[in-house]
């Protein structure tokens, strides 16, 4: 028995606000970007560079996940059956591996600049920096107003490593520019790589999991399992699968072994019940077997013969006699 919740009109207006919103920020964030690159430039300061090409990454992970969005809208067909929800894990993979990159970058260029200090123009730096973080907090309080699943959060992920960018070009613009030390440059970019590197590696496993149809992060199967099988007319559960098509998508097969074939309405209107209030699964395909089965054959000599069994198991019941005539 299969059944799927309708409250697709819902989700769909939210699919289409989230890209519509990825849209908008990818804009503004490759605008600005621009800008504070020449303006880290001509002051030489390496967290303002590093904050514009974080931006400029941002750019292209916002127009990713927009796409990527914009596919998982697609309807459904005889070739996709499950839609191109998938494609959302893939932006999210695509966008936590450059997260990385980035970091790996940043990193390199922080510990060069801590062997050769380089004079950085702190009161250019603080402006632009200053100027960026209000950008960064407009492209994030864009994206929180759309659909939080896993591709939006990735890329949230990037726009909030840009706020803790531009926070730290401000504070070592202004650090510069009171005191003259420099090296408050590079190590407050590394503290900043640092914390990205965490939400990026996180960010990177979900992705990876999803890929793999991996149970979600979020349930435990044995919790499921134990649920549906103390329900009333349910002796046990297996085969029990719960995998994501997408990520806010969640799918769940199961076997039911159930003491009365007749009462399986009630059972399966109780299992979905629960499958929805409890864990948030609606996509659901579930097999009833009954706890006993009577078979029929007939023997060598055309008589029919009865058994009756468990799962997987049968005893011998009755045999009509032998005809002697």
């Amino acid at each position: 028995m299969h059944t799927q919740s309708h409250a697709h009109s819902h989700s769909h207006r939210h699919c289409e606000t989230a890209g519509r919103m990825l849209w908008i920020a990818a804009a503004i964030t490759l605008a600005y970007a621009g800008v504070e690159a020449g303006v880290g430039w001509w002051a030489g300061s390496l967290a303002l560079v590093a904050d514009a090409g974080h931006m400029v990454n941002d750019a292209g992970a916002l127009t990713l996940a927009a796409a990527a969005a914009w596919l998982a809208r697609r309807p459904v067909s005889t070739r996709h059956s499950y839609g191109f929800g998938r494609a959302e894990f893939l932006a999210a993979l695509v966008n936590s591996g450059a997260m990385l990159a980035l970091v790996t970058w940043l990193a390199i260029s922080a510990m060069q600049r801590l062997r050769d200090p380089q004079a950085v123009v702190g009161e250019a730096v603080s402006l632009a920096a200053a100027v960026g973080l209000a950008i960064n907090l407009l492209v994030a309080w864009l994206l929180s107003r759309g659909e939080r699943n896993l591709n939006t959060r990735a890329a949230l992920l990037h726009v909030l490593g840009d706020v803790l960018g531009s926070v730290a070009a401000l504070l070592s613009g202004i650090v510069i520019a009171l005191t003259g030390w420099t090296p408050i440059d590079p190590l407050l970019s590394l503290g900043i790589g640092a914390l990205v590197l965490l939400s990026s590696l996180r960010l990177l496993r979900e992705a990876l999991h999803g890929l793999m149809e991996g149970t979600p992060l979020d349930l435990a199967l044995e919790d499921v399992g134990r649920s549906l099988a103390r329900l009333p007319g349910v002796i046990s559960v297996h085969d029990l699968h719960i995998w994501s098509v997408a990520p806010e998508k969640v799918m769940l097969s199961a076997h039911l072994l159930v003491q009365d074939l007749c009462q399986w309405e009630t059972v399966l209107d109780a299992c979905l019940a629960l499958l929805d209030e409890r864990f948030g699964i609606h996509h659901v395909t579930l097999q009833p077997e009954p706890m006993a089965r009577t078979v029929h054959w007939l023997d060598a000599r055309g008589g029919q013969a009865i058994a009756t069994g468990g799962p997987g198991k049968s005893h011998h019941v009755s045999q009509p006699p032998a005809n002697t005539g």
